[in-house]
This record gives structure tokens, sequence and C-alpha cells, in this order.
């Protein structure tokens, strides 16, 4: 199938997704966001990036999947932990081109296809990292730490401790079924703020955005 065939093909199905949602997206953002998981597919086929693929199904579970959070991002400055190929931070800031976010991740691979899709894409507002999330010490801290792919929230708390902002900082986990287990297990310093049920279009089971702050804050 050409190209130009499947960039519209694509864009259309963006288009009905999007369409179930309350979201705003300009023209230019779903051009970005067909334009990545274009890239995504092509970097695929020898990066082993992503187990998703099909890149119709990338539109729902990987784009779709991490836009939805974009309504609950408070602050100017987040950081998306184990991001992988970029998931969800390239796809939220697209959607918030006036925030920074920092995608962190351990593998060359990953953070060399990021550099990428940034540049092919025009994406400004995005510093990819090389690190292990344990010994990245950033100068100044997030208003909120993101995780989608990450280990269990405890363990996410624990290893990303030092990364939100001292005073309303936040950790934002997105998650499938709601983890009441996990929950359980969170430290007495570590307050559930908010939790939401998201409702990402076509996409079978539960997703949920559970944000944890400080207690007294």
């Amino acid at each position: 199938m050409n190209p130009t065939l499947i960039n519209s093909a694509l864009r259309e199905k963006l288009d009905a997704l999007l369409s179930q949602t309350t979201l705003e997206v300009s023209e230019l953002q779903r051009n970005q966001l067909v334009g990545y998981v274009v890239l995504l597919d092509k970097w695929n086929k020898a990066y082993n990036l992503t187990s998703v693929r099909n890149p119709m199904d990338m539109l729902i579970k990987h784009i779709m999947d991490s836009i939805v959070v974009s309504p609950y991002l408070n602050g100017e400055r987040f950081i998306d932990v184990g991001t992988g190929p970029g998931l969800p931070g390239i796809p939220l800031a697209i959607l918030n081109p006036d925030y920074h976010f920092t995608l962190l991740d351990s593998l060359g691979k990953r953070i060399r296809f990021i550099k990428q899709v940034l540049h092919e894409l025009g994406i400004e507002n995005v510093e990819p990292m090389q690190s292990r999330v344990e010994e990245y010490q950033p100068e100044v801290g997030y208003d909120g730490v993101i995780s989608r792919a990450f280990a269990s929230m405890l363990d996410m708390v624990e290893w990303c401790h030092h990364l939100p902002k001292t005073e309303n900082g936040v950790f934002l986990a997105l998650k499938g079924q709601l983890p009441e287990d996990e929950i359980a297990l969170l430290p007495d310093t570590l307050t559930v703020s908010d939790i939401h049920v998201l409702q990402v279009p076509e996409l079978e089971g539960d997703r949920h955005l559970i944000v944890l702050g400080k207690k007294g804050l």
C-alpha cells in the first residue's frame, strides 16, 4: 500500500477516534500524531519498539490511550519515566506545545528513535534523556511525573521520589484496572488525590489515571 494512502487512512481513523472525545486537536497536531505512528511503524520493524504491530491499532492503544490524559495535566513541566518509544510523552507533547516534557529511558535505541521523531515532526518542547531513573538528577523538580508502562506504583514512587517538585508535584500513574492492591501498599507519606476513569475510544478493558500527591500539600 502506498505511503500516501496509508497516511490518509490513518488520518481518517484518527479523526473518527477524536470525534468520540472532547479533545481539541488542531490540523497540525493531527498530522504530527499520524506522522508519529508512521515513524513508529517504520522503526518498529528493525528496533522492536512496541509489541503493537498494526498502525491502526497504534492509534487506539498508543495515541488515544496517551492523549486522554491531557486534560489532567496541571503545571508546565512533566517527565515521562520509562517512556519507551515516547509514550505517553510524545502524544502529550504534541497536544500541549506550551508545556515542557522530559522523556526518560535507559535504552539508547529508544532515545535515538525519539530524537528522530522530534527532528522529523518539528517538535520543540521535548527533551530526550537516556538514563536510569534513579540516577537522573534534574536541577528543578517536575509538576508531574508520568508513567504508563512502568512497574508497580510502589516501585514508581520509590525510584522517582526525587523527581516531583517539593510543592504540589504529583505522580500520574496510567493503569488498566484500578490497582487497589498497589494503592494499599503505598507509603503513608503519599495520598491518592484523584482517580480518573479514562474513556479511550475503541479500546477494550479499563483505563485509570491515579494521581498521587505528598500528604500535607
